[in-house]
């Protein structure tokens, strides 16, 4: 028993020994598992961590990673880096409870010393001016997010956010990188300049919901034989997106759809095929009979629609009318004169309720009747017809032109033939008084006239120039 005594005294003393032991090294060394700003120094000295830190400065490098992706590097020693030693490794150390190292030996100690480094933030802000990323060439400044215009749709197009540094932001965390001694830095969306409008910008949708109210306001034009419209792609076309989200007209859109209008749906003054009382189907101009759109009204009625923001039919904003819509404008009424047969024929809606011999104007003395597509302006009763040298009184008076009509002429006896050729009138469309007495109870005030020469003739006098005659040609 004496032996196993001693035996464990002994035994309890190496133990103490190699307990003491051990924790006096670890009253000089780090514990197993220690690192010191990535310094690995498990079982080493203060000493050994301030001179590995030393040299790992005199290597400095700071890894900078942008928004590209693209990696840019700044050496230490162009900032003057290097490590400054304060006694903190040894503090460490100090503080470590070596004899409670049966516990803390098994554990990870990592530690991150700030006051460790010096650079001269000067030379390193120079260094960070210096980088790629603030190249203009390599620069790609952000685009907000928008609605785009195409000519069948519009869409929304995401914002891009592009790589414009913001100096100051990069200045800042590169320093804050470099004083904590990190090797890598991927710089924040703080360092970038952001666009202002995303696609979770409010603006987008409201501007979305204007266009959406301009495409409703689709216009369908009332025009007899015809399917016209102002559509949805149409409207598509004449909307423009301002940068801020602002939805508008483009005017010069809407004037080339006027004009696109007016060229097709004008009938005056146009070339007609009209098929005559004979039968055969001749070309007649000229004239001021038809259908005019009012340009200016016109667009600025489209102005009104779109801004209403609600389907409209109507018909064009004329200037001048018809008796007929649409593009055979003359429809089934109508005074047909063949001035070449001198015969003159009434029809309503497509029966023949007049016909009567005529004498028009004197071709010898340059006063033709004028030729072309006219209307009936007004009617008047018991009327003085006043001219250059003459005064006719009538009892019927019609006219359809530039003080040119049709009136009752009671002081000839015969009419048709070749009379107007060599005794024809001063231009106006002389009939019996029967005939010019039930023509005038019959017809309404826009009643289209057809007057032409199946002949060629030249028409010069004023009443030709003036009414826009098929065949005035202006004097030599």
């Amino acid at each position: 028993m004496k032996k196993a005594a001693i035996i464990g005294a002994g035994g309890l003393l190496v133990a103490c020994g190699l307990y003491l032991g051990i924790g006096f090294f670890y009253s000089s060394h780090y514990y197993p598992k220690t690192s010191i700003n990535a310094v690995r120094c498990g079982n080493k000295t203060a000493a050994y961590v301030e001179e590995r830190s030393r040299k790992k400065a005199e290597n400095y490098i700071l890894t900078v990673t942008d928004r590209k992706g693209s990696q840019f590097c700044l050496k230490g020693k162009d900032f003057s880096y290097a490590y400054q030693p304060k006694g903190e490794e040894a503090k460490l150390l100090k503080e470590q409870k070596a004899f409670l190292w049966p516990i803390s030996i098994f554990q990870k100690h990592d530690y991150q010393l700030t006051s460790e480094v010096s650079f001269d933030k000067s030379r390193l802000a120079t260094a960070v001016d210096g980088l790629a990323i603030f190249g203009k060439d390599y620069i790609e400044r952000p685009q907000n997010a928008h609605i785009a215009i195409t000519d069948t749709e519009y869409q929304l197009v995401e914002e891009v956010p592009g790589n414009e540094p913001i100096a100051a932001n990069v200045q800042a965390e590169i320093n804050k990188a470099v004083a904590s001694g990190e090797a890598s830095l991927v710089l924040s969306d703080d360092c970038y300049v952001e666009p202002e409008i995303t696609t979770k910008d409010s603006l987008l949708q409201q501007t979305s919901q204007e266009i959406e109210k301009y495409l409703a306001a689709t216009v369908h034009y009332e025009i007899d034989g015809q399917d016209e419209n102002l559509d949805k792609e149409r409207i598509l076309s004449m909307l423009k997106v301002s940068e801020d989200g602002k939805v508008s007209v483009k005017t010069d859109k809407v004037v080339d759809f006027v004009q696109y209008l007016a060229t097709k749906y004008n009938t005056y003054g146009d070339r007609r095929k009209f098929k005559t009382t004979k039968g055969d189907t001749i070309e007649v101009g000229g004239g001021d009979y038809g259908w005019v759109i009012s340009k200016a009204k016109e667009q600025e009625q489209i102005l009104a629609d779109l801004a209403g923001g609600k389907p409209v039919s109507r018909e064009p904003m004329y200037e001048q009318r018809a008796l007929q819509s649409g593009l055979d404008d003359i429809g089934d009424t109508y005074i047909e004169i063949d001035y070449t047969k001198q015969k003159l024929w009434y029809y309503k809606e497509g029966k023949k309720r007049l016909t009567t011999k005529i004498v028009s104007g004197n071709l010898r003395q340059h006063n033709g009747s004028v030729d072309g597509v006219y209307k009936i302006v007004y009617k008047e009763r018991n009327a003085t017809l006043v001219g250059e040298n003459y005064s006719s009184d009538v009892k019927y008076f019609m006219p359809f032109a530039y003080n040119i009509g049709i009136h009752d002429a009671s002081w000839r006896a015969e009419f048709g033939k070749e009379i107007y050729k060599t005794n024809g009138s001063h231009g106006c469309v002389n009939i019996p008084p029967k005939k010019a007495e039930k023509l005038f109870s019959m017809i309404e005030v826009g009643t289209p006239v057809v007057a032409y020469y199946r002949e060629r003739v030249k028409l010069t006098n004023t009443a030709a120039q003036m009414s826009n005659a098929f065949s005035y040609v202006k004097k030599e």
